[in-house]
């Protein structure tokens, strides 16, 4: 099963490979991100989050991005994580040749600040402000547009509270 899904999944990419410009991706575009963690850095809850970029060049854009996430263990036991930080990305299609304007695939880096509250009556030393903090993140991706302006994406790496995240994407 693994091995027919890598397949399929190269045979996407390879298929993209191409000779022209990124046509997914160009200076100007303005992309929101929206999407939901596929699992949690920490014991529990659905990390959501979202990110905003524009183009400066062809290939590189510049943001921010906020990340959310709250878990309740107990009546009394609670934690909030808020992740807000700024981010840039490159985007690889010119570079890797992909002429495919439903495809942009990206890397980049965060930098922010971690909000972490903490309501613990079981073990009351913790403190509201455990965990806060300055974060660096790293993270890969990609987004296939469905039209001009409606995708899906997918990124992988340090993104807030979560190291993996899927949702919607908007170009304007």
């Amino acid at each position: 099963m693994k091995k027919t899904i890598f397949t399929l999944l190269a045979a996407v990419v390879l298929s993209s490979v191409g000779f022209a410009q990124n046509g997914a991706f160009k200076n100007g575009d303005k992309l929101l991100n929206v999407g939901v963690g596929v699992n949690s850095y920490y014991s529990g809850g659905i990390p959501i989050g979202a990110s905003f970029e524009v183009g400066v060049t062809d290939a590189i854009s510049v943001g921010g991005g906020v990340d959310y996430l709250s878990y309740k263990y107990s009546n009394m036991d609670k934690f909030t994580a808020t992740y807000i930080g700024v981010r840039g990305n490159y985007h690889f299609n010119e570079l890797l040749k992909i002429d495919n304007d439903n495809v942009d695939l990206y890397g980049g880096l965060t930098l922010g600040y971690r909000v972490f509250s903490w309501k613990n009556t079981s073990y009351p030393g913790l403190g509201g402000s455990y965990g806060s903090g300055l974060f660096f993140g790293v993270l890969i991706g990609g987004k296939y547009y469905f039209s001009d302006n409606i995708g899906a994406f997918l990124e992988l790496g340090a993104i807030g509270s979560t190291n993996a995240r899927l949702g919607i994407a908007f170009k304007f």
